[in-house]
């Protein structure tokens, strides 16, 4: 039952439009959670969730989070002073003359364009695309989605009036404009990162017009007030101001309030990321990292990683399918795996994973790498294979640390959000990995708290991205634990060896697949 509102004061909502599920969250004025909101993607097939979504299901998502989260916080309606939406990064559907959906959102796990980002880089554009767009080559882009679907989906790609990533085709439902943020637009892959502007270069390559791309907006940038049946639906008056907001990546770092030097943020959700926020524009001459635009000040530079939460995902599903198997009906939960895994030593025990089960983004780039167990003996069990991925993960963000490293990016700390923050035993395990302190916000979903930061700035209640941080609370904080310094050195040393011997054999099993 709802309860009592709480005093009239005015409160701010934060939508971030996840991968595998929408959160909405609702901060007081001093920044404060009052209410939190989240709603899986229903309906979608497990196998496909991640690659391909329906657009309808993500604005009802949105609606529907935003709605949950006014509810628990009991705050009223008529004082709402702003709302944001965020939305993952590399993301994109085709929409008809009238506005409707011509395919599923494409999702950054989509890989079918792994070809075609092959194909620049052996056509030696890669590096200049790189110093245009600060995106490297990689299926995950639009920009490689839409040269793919150019190349096999014609139907689609001649129909398509336009462009958009699930963020625009929400933030349109919700208020009838298409516009897009500098972050989101930098994810795609098509815009000139320096300029702020459409690339010319990229949009005469991949064969789209500028009138067929979203116009570019500041994040504290208003838009028009919400259509009342949205408005109706969320529990929100229909004039409550929306700003253009960022995305997934830009609202995690802002929520966790990592906005200073030497600062970064590392977050494991279903993918991961570790990135700093940056005052100019910095680029890899290895063409490792990325490089987003927030706006006309600040820049995100940092990598990402495709496997994640989602890797620990499929070794549960393995597990509960040999359940289903036996006719067993306990399920195995996340946390069933997390204190099995404690359960090996640091290193487990020899066991080293290459998560790649979705490809790989940074450092390497290649959307054909496939995932391994390397080290197993008769001796080792379920717990060794589950340490080994929780490890794997933490290898993966110190493979983008020591690339940030190299390029003169100093990283003193690390502010935790996504998923694993619920888990004490994971956040020791990339700590002591990475080599750097943690801290843990008390509030994990930091990606929809810099939703709504991004609403308090629009409205003056703040006055700059450096300001946030006084209003994101520390609960943990975790250092690493000296005694396993060493080991993970060893054994971070032992996974690049293994990376490096396996990657000529990623291409031609990767071919094998697509054959069966």
């Amino acid at each position: 039952m709802q309860g009592e509102p709480v005093s009239p004061k005015d409160w701010f909502l934060g939508i971030d439009l996840g991968t595998g599920s929408c959160k909405a969250v609702v901060l007081d004025e001093d920044g404060n959670v009052l209410g939190f909101g989240s709603v899986e993607y229903a309906g979608e097939d497990v196998e496909r969730k991640w690659v391909e979504q329906d657009p309808e299901k993500l604005l009802g998502a949105a609606v529907e989070a935003g709605r949950r989260a006014s509810e628990a916080a009991g705050v009223l309606p008529n004082r709402c002073a702003g709302m944001s939406l965020g939305g993952a990064l590399h993301t994109l559907t085709a929409l008809d003359s009238a506005g409707d959906p011509l395919m599923g959102v494409m999702t950054w796990a989509d890989t079918r364009a792994a070809d075609e980002a092959l194909r620049v880089r052996k056509e030696g554009r890669a590096e200049d695309l790189y110093r245009e767009t600060g995106c490297p080559p990689h299926a995950m882009y639009p920009f490689y989605k839409l040269l793919w679907l150019r190349a096999h989906r014609n139907e689609i790609f001649s129909r398509a009036s336009r462009w958009v990533s699930a963020k625009e085709y929400v933030l349109w439902k919700m208020t009838g404009e298409f516009a897009v943020d500098p972050s989101v637009a930098s994810g795609s892959g098509l815009l000139d990162v320096r300029r702020l502007r459409w690339s010319p270069l990229c949009l005469e390559m991949a064969g789209v017009k500028e009138e067929q791309l979203s116009q570019l907006r500041n994040p504290t940038e208003r838009l028009e007030r919400l259509k009342r049946d949205v408005a109706e639906a969320m529990r929100l008056h229909h004039q409550v101001p929306v700003f253009v907001g960022s995305s997934d990546a830009v609202n995690s770092s802002l929520g966790a309030g990592a906005v200073g030097k030497g600062q970064a943020t590392c977050m494991v959700g279903t993918s991961g990321a570790l990135r700093t926020v940056s005052r100019e524009p910095l680029f890899d001459p290895k063409v490792r990292t990325w490089c987003y635009a927030i706006g006309p000040e600040y820049w995100l530079i940092g990598g990402a990683i495709n496997n994640g939460g989602v890797a620990l995902s499929w070794v549960r599903g393995l597990f509960n399918t040999a359940m289903s198997l036996s006719r067993k009906r306990e399920t195995i939960e996340m946390e069933d795996l997390l204190r099995l895994a404690e359960q090996a030593p640091p290193g487990a025990g020899g066991v080293v994973c290459l998560p790649f089960l979705t490809g790989e983004r940074s450092p390497n780039w290649n959307s054909h790498a496939s995932g391994a167990f390397l080290g197993l003996r008769l001796e080792h069990g379920p717990q060794h294979l589950i340490r080994a991925v929780l490890e794997a993960v933490g290898y993966r963000l110190r493979s983008i640390m020591e690339a940030l490293q190299e390029m003169d990016i100093s990283i003193r700390e690390a502010s935790a959000s996504g998923g694993f923050t619920r888990s004490s035993f994971w956040l020791q395990i990339v700590s002591d990995v990475l080599g750097i302190n943690l801290n843990v916000p008390n509030f994990g979903e930091t990606s929809s708290v810099g939703a709504a930061f991004w609403a308090m700035l629009g409205t003056g209640r703040v006055k700059s991205i450096e300001e946030f941080s006084s209003l994101v609370n520390i609960g943990q904080r975790f250092s690493p634990t000296e005694k396993n310094r060493g080991l993970y050195e060893r054994t971070y040393a032992i996974y690049k060896e293994l990376y490096n011997a396996l990657e000529p054999s990623f291409q031609e099993l990767s071919r094998m697949r697509e054959k069966t």
